[in-house]
């Protein structure tokens, strides 16, 4: 049972409740995003319903509870719960290093899973933007979260989630070092920044996350130049029908963005 210690979701969680076979109903668009088969196990499922409706302790517990196989919905909550309604910054960075243990754990135990290497780069990103972009990469860190996302995409084409996750990756180790040190240093390309969020917005086009880090990279390696076209991805976002609690909370920051 969750403990009460993680903030709780700011919206109503009957919204978002997918009971009995409900859950299956809706899965094929709830996860066409990352691609996440639906899990056979009761367990696993209930930890899923949580993490749609917003429960994302609930279901960071259960999902650890489950052992290895259900390290993807413990990761999945712990990142996005981290990113959106944790305060606290030491409480943020210590979640997503724990995300990022399980992730590790998941890598060697279940190499063939595409979402093993994916939920750990998720984490290990967030962890990125929270100690900042230029420690990651002295730690090493851009490589690894390079390598999970090539070898997430490699093991599932589809993974919508994977290519949004590694065009900001190339977005961000140039808006960090620049075109040419980036590119010389990391192999991070606009070009395969850009290819990466459109490939995304193809295979997810429902999804508003994929705009609003479409929109972040632009700002990041262009700067006023596609200002306006960022605009345009935030306020598509922003009208985007959300199915899920992260999903709601994408949706809620985007309109956020457009009220600054």
């Amino acid at each position: 049972m969750a403990t009460g210690s993680w903030a709780k979701f700011p919206h109503a969680r009957q919204a978002y409740a997918y009971g009995g076979a409900e859950l299956k109903k809706h899965w094929d668009r709830l996860h066409r995003g990352d691609c996440e088969p639906f899990p056979k196990s009761a367990a696993l499922q209930e930890a899923w319903r949580r993490y749609h409706a917003g429960d994302f302790e609930g279901a960071a517990e259960a999902g650890a509870a489950a052992g290895v196989e259900g390290y993807g919905v413990a990761n999945k909550a712990t990142a996005i719960y981290a990113t959106y309604l944790e305060k606290s910054a030491a409480k943020k960075t210590k979640l997503l290093e724990q995300a990022m243990n399980r992730g590790e754990e998941a890598i060697e135990s279940r190499p063939k899973d595409a979402n093993a290497h994916y939920f750990y780069a998720m984490a290990a990103g967030r962890y990125s933007q929270e100690i900042s972009i230029a420690k990651a990469l002295a730690q090493g860190l851009g490589g690894r979260i390079k390598a999970a996302l090539t070898q997430a995409l490699k093991l599932q084409a589809k993974h919508a989630d994977a290519h949004i996750a590694l065009g900001a990756w190339h977005a961000e180790i140039i808006g960090k070092v620049g075109a040419m040190v980036g590119g010389l240093t990391y192999g991070a390309k606009k070009d395969a920044a850009l290819e990466h969020f459109q490939k995304a917005l193809k295979l997810n086009p429902d999804s508003a996350i994929a705009r609003i880090e479409y929109a972040n990279g632009l700002a990041t390696m262009f700067g006023k130049e596609k200002l306006k076209e960022a605009e345009k991805l935030y306020a598509e976002a922003a009208k985007q029908k959300p199915l899920d609690a992260m999903e709601r909370l994408d949706v809620e920051a985007a309109k956020a963005e457009l009220e600054d």
